[in-house]
């Protein structure tokens, strides 16, 4: 059936089953209408939920953001090419200053500030190494601003799971997805 194609959920037949699910990150109500019956309906009857990573721990959120850090002492000017930074730092103002017009009355209704927004978002990327930043600008799109404040499929998931009192734990460590993507050589990314 056509609502059993393409879920992401895999099956591992015992007793009782478990089951596998592919998720993207990506704000949920992008993908939430187009995830299957047979996906959510294994989801709630779930009693036991892994994750990724567990994104409503504060450590994995601290240690996330100190991942991205350059080393003490380091900033990105040391670290990039001068006309690739100059080049970065404009389009920053330049996301900064169109952030107020990119953002959604309902965002604003829920007191999100463009100021604050931005901040969250690119605070301190002059610390972050190259790759980091590479994947923060890829974030700072309209089409993805007037997303902010809506969780990612993971952490949805992980909310609704505490939510229904669910027992959650993570499959990977901080470290396991940090060391890759900062092992990457400066061509590279």
């Amino acid at each position: 059936q056509q609502n059993e194609l393409n879920s992401f959920l895999w099956t591992i037949k015992r007793d009782p089953p478990s089951y596998f699910f592919g998720t993207i990150h990506v704000p949920y109500t992008r993908v939430w209408d187009f995830i299957p019956e047979n996906s959510k309906k294994a989801f709630q009857q779930s009693h036991i939920v892994y994750f990724e990573l567990d994104l409503t721990d504060p450590y994995t959120i601290s240690a996330l953001t100190s991942c991205q850090l350059l080393p003490q002492g380091e900033n990105l000017q040391d670290v990039l090419p001068r006309d690739i930074y100059c080049r970065l730092k404009r389009h920053l103002e330049y996301v900064k200053l169109m952030m107020p017009s990119w953002m959604t009355p309902d965002q604003r209704g829920k007191g999100l500030y463009a100021d604050y927004l931005f901040n969250a978002i690119a605070g301190n990327w002059e610390r972050k190494r190259p790759v980091w930043v590479m994947l923060m600008v890829n974030s700072l799109t309209e089409v993805d601003i007037k997303s902010r404040g809506v969780p990612v499929l993971d952490l949805y998931l992980a909310q609704e799971a505490e939510r229904l009192r669910k027992q959650t734990g993570a499959v990977e460590k901080v470290e396991e997805q940090c060391h890759p993507l900062n092992g990457l050589n400066f061509s590279q990314v």
